[in-house]
Order: C-alpha cells, then structure tokens, then sequence
C-alpha cells in the first residue's frame, strides 16, 4: 500500500484528494493536516466523508509525516510548499504539489506574478510539470510533480492538437474561460458570498491572471516557440466546473469539421480521461462534474475564418485533485485510472 500524506487537507481540493483516495485500492492515508481543525475528526469537517475515514486533522510536524508516508500531497496557497519539497526530497519521498510553486522553469516569471520569493529554486529543475496528456513519461520518473492549475488543464489540452500539428497562429489565441466558485478556495471572501455570486455573472483579474504565463510556457512548448495568449476568466454562479472557449486562426486554410475531429480523435485516442466529443455535440460543465475527465469540442467557423475550441473539466478533479491522483499513479508504477473511473453525477 501507498501512504499517502495530505498537507493542508480542509480545503476543498484536499477533501477531494481524501475522497478520491479513500476509495484507492492501493493507498492508505497516513496523516491529514490542517490548521483551522487540529484534533478535529475528519468527517466533522466534512460528514459526507463519515466511514470512509476515521483519522483526525493533525497539527504539521514535517519531519515525522514524510516520515511515515510515501508521497505527500501539498493543497496549499502559493509559496507555501518550498519547504515541504525540501524535506519530502532530502527523505528521497514523492511530492505532488496542487499549488504554484513548482509550475515554472524560471524562477523570475513565478516571483514577477506571484509576488513572492522562491525559497527552493534548487528544486525547480526536478520538477516536473504534471499534465499526463503531453508530459506522461516525465511524470513517470518523478519526485516532484507540479500539477496544473485548472484553467491551464482546459486550456492546454483544448490547443494542443493544433499547435502540435502547426495548424494555427500561436499568437493569435484568445482563452475565454468560466469557473465555479470553488475554484476560489474555501476561504471567505466578498466575492464568493453568496449574495454576491448568486445571479451574477462576472470577469475577474482581466489581463492580470497568475495562470496567463502557465497557459504560455506550456502552449509554447508546445508551439516550440514563445508566444502570448489573452485569457479572461470569469466567475458564475456554480460550484464546479470550468468552461473555456477559445478562438484561434488557422495558420493555413481553414480545415472542416471532419478534418478537425479526426485531427483531435487521433491526438487523444489513447488518453483515458479526455472525451472528443463528436459534431454538433458540445462540452458541458455539467457531463463532467465529479469525474477526471477532459471533454472536447472542434469547430471550425467558415464566416470569420477561426477555429473555435471548447474544453469542459470539473475545477476540483481534473483541474485539481484528480489529475494529482493520475500523477500520483504513474509516478508509483500503477495505471494511470486506478481509482478515477466512474460516470459524473447528474443532473
């Protein structure tokens, strides 16, 4: 069995680790902690977990939970898992990390947007960066995964067919994505109260967000070139689910339909947790919610000469907690779906 430890676990992607991995036939949880709930029971927290666990939130002491655990996962606010890393490596332990920290190559560009100073820049060139669908045998060989943001996992498995085939201008992407609220962490705050959100539809941090330089390092990548992409996220009032619509222009004739759904069947015919989606069906928030999976759309638009992407997730598991149990699971050698299979919840 895998023993698994979970830094910072009262959050919303921590309760969705413990889920998740409450029902892994391969894992079993060493130490949940949590500041706000020291000695708390976990199903207290959260009774929809009652018998599922019965291990209580502890106060972090480092040293001792490497210790006892295999890997640890860290669901916390950037520029709080440096040191984590530092330790979870020196006791030759795995990390897969849902925050920040470890999500750039140059460690300027994460101080320049996240206005804090990498405190373990020694670690960066170890980290590696944990979206299986175009980074599976790096994840692999890792200690320390960074996993994605959630608007970066839609956006990027979204353009990756044409920009790995070279089918579409890298600098004329547009990225206009939807999230729920709890995308925003469970933290209070004015704008997630209720009265705020609740028949509201809203752009945030326009031109400003902290994933904008994810989405670029890794599409350019991708693009095998440096690029920039205008990306505007908004808030509307659900709990889960991101939808991003993006637009590009295609780098030659604009290819039909058919084209474009075969170009992105063939591309993810071997991914387990991403859905094409065939014409004249669309992706929907709501067919996604509570599962890993990724589902896709391709749309040419003759009229205006783009072709129109949508890429549906649920925030909190393929955005987040799901996508950390994949890497988790190709990092220990196991499948890759091991503990992630199952149909949403609908309606």
């Amino acid at each position: 069995m895998i023993k698994v430890g979970i830094v910072g676990s009262t959050g919303y992607t921590g309760a969705e680790l413990v889920r998740l991995l409450t029902r892994h036939p391969h894992v079993e949880l060493a130490g949940l902690t949590s500041r706000s709930y020291v000695g708390e029971h976990y199903w207290r927290v959260y009774p929809h977990l009652k018998n599922y666990t019965d291990l209580q939130c502890e106060e972090l002491d480092l040293p001792r939970l490497v210790d006892r655990a295999d890997v640890l996962f860290t669901a916390l606010p950037h520029g709080h898992s440096m040191d984590v890393a530092r330790e979870v490596l020196s006791q030759s332990k795995k990390l897969v990390d849902l925050g920040a920290d470890f999500r750039f190559r140059d460690q300027a560009v994460y101080e320049s947007w996240y206005r804090v100073s990498h405190t373990a820049a020694e670690l960066l060139p170890h980290a590696v960066y944990g979206l299986p669908e175009i980074n599976r045998e790096a994840v692999r060989g890792a200690a320390l995964a960074a996993n994605p943001g959630c608007y970066p996992t839609a956006s990027i498995l979204g353009l990756a067919p044409l920009l790995a085939g070279g089918l579409i201008d890298p600098g004329g992407m547009v990225i206009d994505a939807k999230s729920g609220v709890s995308g925003a962490g469970r933290g209070f705050s004015l704008k997630t109260h209720f009265a705020e959100t609740n028949e509201n539809f809203q752009a945030y941090n326009v031109g400003m967000h902290r994933h904008t330089p994810e989405i670029e390092e890794q599409l350019g990548r991708l693009a095998g070139r440096e690029l920039t992409v205008t990306f505007t996220p908004h808030l509307v009032p659900m709990v889960r689910g991101i939808l991003a619509t993006i637009y590009t222009r295609p780098a030659a004739a604009l290819p039909d339909r058919d084209e474009l759904y075969e170009l992105y069947a063939d591309y993810y015919r071997e991914e387990p947790f991403v859905r094409v989606l065939p014409p004249g069906v669309l992706p929907q928030t709501k067919a996604v919610a509570g599962t890993n999976h990724c589902d896709l759309a391709v749309v040419p638009d003759p009229r205006t000469g783009r072709v129109i992407v949508l890429a549906a997730i649920d925030n909190l598991v393929k955005g987040a907690s799901g996508q950390a149990v994949q890497n988790m699971n190709l990092m220990f050698g196991l499948e890759e779906t091991t503990g992630l299979i199952s149909p949403g919840l609908y309606p």
